[in-house]
């Protein structure tokens, strides 16, 4: 059973660099804004830090589709 040979799509490597890309702009806008975060209630703080931690993910489904796919 011989299947046909598929050359690798360049939309997974792109899609990894663009990965690691979002995740260092949300990093270092996170950081930037620590220092006004860092002000605040321990509380608040910690409710910022999560959605700050969730909220990066959005953006990743449809990359991940489109690395996947080839269509958002």
């Amino acid at each position: 059973m011989n299947t046909p040979y598929k050359s690798p799509s360049w939309r997974k490597p792109a899609g990894m660099i663009a990965i690691l890309a979002i995740i260092g702009i949300w990093a270092f806008l996170v950081v930037s804004a620590s220092t006004y975060i860092g002000q605040t209630h321990i509380l608040v703080q910690a409710v910022i830090y999560l959605i700050a931690g969730i909220i990066w993910i959005v953006p990743l489904r449809p990359l991940l589709i489109w690395m996947e796919t080839g269509s958002f």
